[in-house]
């Protein structure tokens, strides 16, 4: 008898947990976190990436302009890097340095430095760009936190195939795993939110570092700093592919 209670027991137990997980807006969670990793309407920030690989680091600094999922970076460091140009327009990217005659289409896919895309200096769209599936929720460093599994829903993405951990708490984003179109583990990333940012007169965390590294064992890790988030007035001229050269 006692075995019974405990098996209806643990069904009631999970029904209800089936019951939640449907009950929450899927959208919403994922929109709320986006906007902490920049989803805004003019927002601006710079960008340090770290690669130490094989005991030697390399680093260069991105100023980075958003709205919306649009954006416009610009390399301030180093000096031979210094003048180089990115910008995102829906899902589509141009790289453009001084001496090229045009800019050339890139992937958000292509290799940045180290473990980083240039795609992962950009804002997600998580909620638009894939297909969201719920998974048990689960504790990360002492956060409870949603998990979903993520399917992008086009080739233009910077990833496949996201596992995604948002705090309940805090509705951010605060690990990831990405997998291939296979489903090969290849990287993940850990995210802090140590920069605040006011939207709509309430004071919100803002992403602050990325630690990105490998999925095979290595001592190979990848920082992305962001520092002075502010908000601007972006004008259309910032994000318009003919003037881009300028």
């Amino acid at each position: 008898m006692i075995q019974v209670r405990q098996i209806l027991l643990g069904l009631i137990i999970l029904i209800f947990a089936v019951n939640a997980q449907a009950g929450i807006n899927i959208h919403d969670i994922l929109k709320r976190a986006d906007e902490s990793r920049g989803n805004l309407q003019g927002v601006s920030w710079e960008v340090l990436v770290e690669a130490i690989e094989q005991q030697r680091t390399n680093s260069m600094v991105y100023d980075i302009k958003a709205r919306g999922f649009d954006i416009s970076g610009m390399s301030l460091e180093p000096p031979k890097y210094k003048g180089n140009k990115l910008l995102m327009l829906k899902t589509n990217m141009w790289f453009y340095k001084p001496g090229l005659s045009k800019p050339i289409p890139i992937s958000q896919r292509q290799k940045l430095m180290g473990n980083a895309a240039y795609g992962d200096i950009a804002s997600t769209n998580y909620a638009e760009d894939y297909e969201a599936e719920p998974l048990a929720d689960e504790t990360v460093e002492g956060e409870e936190c949603y998990v979903f599994n993520l399917k992008s829903k086009n080739d233009k993405t910077t990833y496949d195939q996201v596992k995604y951990w948002i705090s309940k708490k805090r509705l951010v984003g605060v690990k990831a795993e990405y997998f291939t179109v296979s489903g090969k583990k290849f990287k993940l990333a850990a995210m802090d939110y140590a920069n605040t940012v006011n939207i709509a007169g309430e004071e919100r965390p803002f992403i602050s570092k990325i630690t990105m590294r490998e999925a095979l064992l290595s001592e190979d890790v990848t920082y992305l700093s962001l520092t002075k988030p502010r908000f601007d007035a972006l004008p259309d001229y910032v994000f318009n592919l003919n003037l881009f050269m300028k």
